[in-house]
């Protein structure tokens, strides 16, 4: 499959979540480096959809779960926004935020809850969390060394954050 073919059925497994403010709203906040949530969020889904894709899973729930993992729409360096420890927490905000924004499969809701698997609680349930768990890692490493810089994905999927509002 070309790379334009790929890139369009990605977006039409996800654009009713990439329209949403709550997903471009990820934009804001920075999340390993310089690199924001929205676009290590969307490094994760893509990455993970080609690989369920290659795979022959299923890619609507990588897809989708892989966007929606890090959905805690605060700003992860500032103490006060969220109680107890982020690494441990931020799963069950996902995907909170999650359910509140879309109507989740239980795949897709264990996708965001076990991406963190073993820190953060939950056992992934099906191959699909299970990859999205590792390509979250895989992701974040390549990000926090600067190999890969995911707002490129981003610009190419033609993906717009959501403006800060003003102070």
């Amino acid at each position: 499959m070309s790379k334009c073919k790929r890139e369009h059925e990605f977006l039409s497994l996800t654009r009713e979540l990439l329209d949403s403010d709550q997903v471009r709203m990820m934009g804001r906040w920075r999340h390993h480096g310089p690199v924001t949530t929205l676009d290590h969020s969307l490094f994760v889904a893509f990455s993970s959809y080609r690989l369920a894709r290659f795979l022959g899973l299923d890619t609507r729930a990588a897809a989708r779960g892989g966007l929606l993992h890090d959905l805690y729409l605060y700003d992860s360096r500032d103490k006060s926004a969220h109680p107890g420890n982020q690494c441990f927490d931020h799963p069950r905000a996902a995907a909170r935020n999650a359910a509140a924004l879309t109507n989740l499969s239980d795949k897709e809701r264990n996708i965001i809850l076990s991406h963190m698997w073993p820190l953060g609680g939950a056992l992934p349930r099906s191959r699909e969390a299970w990859l999205v768990d590792l390509v979250d890692t895989v992701c974040a490493a390549l990000e926090l060394v600067r190999i890969c810089r995911p707002s490129r994905l981003r610009e190419r999927l033609g993906v717009r954050p959501l403006a800060a509002s003003p102070a």
